[in-house]
């Protein structure tokens, strides 16, 4: 028998070992670089993991178990109205309003369940590029043109790169499509729809106001700010009601998690993560050990978090390796980027794109960063293509979403963002 080479397991063995091999540990810009990857790291660990990742993958989990499969794809699906599944999956996206990696568990849930490619994807871009807050504060800090061209290229591109991905991979979604014509009846639902709305509204809402960004300190956002805490106890409460009256869940657990995470909060004072620590770890108490729909919530729930947590957090790492954080240094300088995006010429604006594809940006962050590169001298193009492309994409994102749904459709949304930005920003640099 001839012996055959596993040439992908052999490749990875020689990558691997060249790596190790030639790594430059007597670099001062590489050690200091690999600070800033661990730093970014403990940073993402601890301002986003417990409010956004958790509850998104909580949500995720709740729309895999208690969202019946026969309704995304009526409202979502290949055969959907594209007007009606467009316009949902842009607008929810935008509601959410959360960073490119919270937004990879909801996706993924909507995936898996049935949705078309197409809105699938208008939303997967929807939810980090389309804030109303984003909007209004690069309305007002960077300037209400740059405000109103990031509005404007955002939604256009939501639905726009939805629409070319369907067409791209049209065949598959003509398979899914026949998929759904064939699937059977539906069986009639164990709940009942308004207690899955409510169930999962008040996961939605919680991860929204916990993640309510403070920058805003004025008129209706700035009582949002203020009262956010208290709207994110009054949905756990509502959470806690529910896993009682609704699923069966005996009061004495869920007493006892709410006595908990209360005592928590009296003695933690204006440490917030501390009660919201002890909630999410009581939560997790009550599912895992329970048998029925809280049961398998849980299992989806660990499923998405084995899939998509450990890929995000080594992304984390690489991304803060390779280009730092806001304002720090990582192994490629920033000054090269700082000089290579002035201008508005089709390189500066490419690399514009590129550079904010590859860099991960937290909610809001990407307006003080752009604040700083523009009084630097960078031009009006690359600055509006690293809005549309930076939000929305990131290393860490791009590599949870290739174990989503695939290299290839990962590469042909990530060209096609960075593309468009690209073009966006040129025409609107040239103006």
């Amino acid at each position: 028998m001839k012996p055959r080479i596993e040439w992908k397991a052999l490749a990875w063995m020689v990558g691997v070992f060249a790596l190790c091999y030639y790594l430059p540990l007597d670099s001062g810009r590489f050690q200091a670089a690999v600070g800033e990857g661990l730093a970014l790291t403990r940073w993402y660990a601890r301002e986003h993991v417990l409010l956004c990742l958790v509850p998104a993958f909580f949500i995720a989990g709740a729309i895999a178990t208690f969202v019946r499969q026969e309704s995304v794809m009526r409202y979502l699906g290949p055969k959907a109205s594209k007007p009606v599944a467009y316009g949902m999956a842009s607008v929810s996206g935008s509601v959410l309003a959360v960073c490119s990696c919270t937004v990879l568990p909801l996706f993924a849930g909507i995936w898996r369940m049935g949705a078309g490619l197409g809105p699938a994807v208008a939303f997967l871009y929807s939810g980090p590029a389309i804030s109303v807050l984003a909007v209004i504060l690069t309305a007002r800090i960077l300037g209400w043109e740059l405000g109103l061209a990031r509005v404007l290229g955002a939604v256009v591109f939501a639905g726009l790169i939805g629409l070319v991905m369907a067409w791209v991979f049209r065949k598959s979604e003509a398979a899914k499509a026949q998929l759904a014509a064939v699937l059977p009846d539906p069986d009639p639902s164990p709940r009942p729809l308004g207690q899955t709305v409510v169930w999962i509204g008040l996961m939605v809402v919680l991860l929204i106001f916990a993640n309510w960004s403070e920058a805003e300190a004025s008129g209706l956002f700035g009582l949002l700010a203020a009262a956010k805490w208290w709207i994110v106890s009054v949905c756990a409460l509502g959470l806690g009601l529910a896993m009682h009256f609704w699923f069966g869940v005996p009061g004495g657990k869920w007493i006892g998690v709410a006595g908990s995470v209360a005592l928590a909060a009296a003695l933690a004072g204006d440490q917030v993560m501390i009660p919201f620590s002890v909630g999410v770890a009581g939560l997790v108490w009550i599912s895992s050990s329970a048998e029925g729909e809280l049961g398998e919530w849980w299992m989806a729930t660990w499923d998405f978090t084995k899939l998509i947590a450990p890929l995000l957090l080594g992304g984390v790492f690489l991304s803060g390796l390779l280009l730092g954080r806001p304002g720090h240094e990582g192994w490629i300088p920033s000054a090269w980027v700082a000089t290579a995006v002035g201008g508005n010429g089709l390189g500066a604006v490419f690399l514009s794109s590129l550079v904010g594809a590859l860099m991960y940006f937290a909610t809001l962050t990407e307006i003080p960063i752009l604040q700083g590169l523009i009084g630097n001298g960078m031009g009006q193009g690359p600055a509006l293509a690293l809005l549309l492309a930076g939000p929305a994409l990131s290393l860490p994102n791009l590599l949870a979403l290739g174990k989503i749904f695939g290299a290839r459709r990962t590469l042909v949304y990530a060209a096609l963002v960075v593309g468009m930005a690209t073009l966006s920003g040129w025409i609107y640099g040239n103006l």
